[in-house]
């Protein structure tokens, strides 16, 4: 992690849609706020969130907008609105699941983390008993995880 002294609850974290719509489905938004001070995502994810998001979520629209159209040239604009957002506020970690934007935002030297990475980080900081009941959720919902991400966090969180 960038800030390594820094307690998790400290970081100042950013959202794609993913994140939201999968925790919602498995009544886990909770975690999110469980876990950091300050949630925030913008206006362009708020809207295919497609919900109203919890009153301790931030929305901030990107300030840059030619940074925001290069980088949504190349991933979805919600994406896109993330990462410029995240660049330009340099914010501690941003939650991000699609392959294609993870890489993106490997490039841009982001510091990413997962849906299921926030889980683990719940079951890791005591938020949460077990990350299976999670898991098990999740596979029932349209989010796809592979066996072995699946196992590499059971045995992560020492399930």
């Amino acid at each position: 992690m960038k800030h390594s002294g820094m307690r998790l609850k400290d970081k100042i974290v950013i959202t794609d849609a993913s994140c939201f719509i999968t925790l919602d489905k498995i009544e886990g938004l909770n975690l999110l706020h469980s876990l950091y001070k300050q949630v925030i995502t913008t206006p362009e994810i708020a809207a295919k969130f497609g919900k109203r998001l919890p009153a301790w979520v931030d929305v901030k629209s990107v300030l840059n907008r030619d940074l925001l159209y290069d980088y949504a040239e190349t991933i979805d604009i919600g994406e896109a609105s993330a990462m410029a957002l995240a660049t330009e506020i340099s914010a501690d970690l941003l939650i991000i699941d699609d392959a294609k934007a993870r890489r993106f935002a490997k490039k841009l030297e982001l510091n990413i983390i997962g849906t299921i990475g926030i889980i683990l980080s719940a079951k890791l900081n005591g938020i949460i008993p077990a990350v299976k009941p999670y898991i098990i959720k999740i596979q029932q919902t349209n989010f796809r995880i592979s066996d072995l991400l699946t196992s590499q966090i059971l045995k992560e969180a020492g399930e």
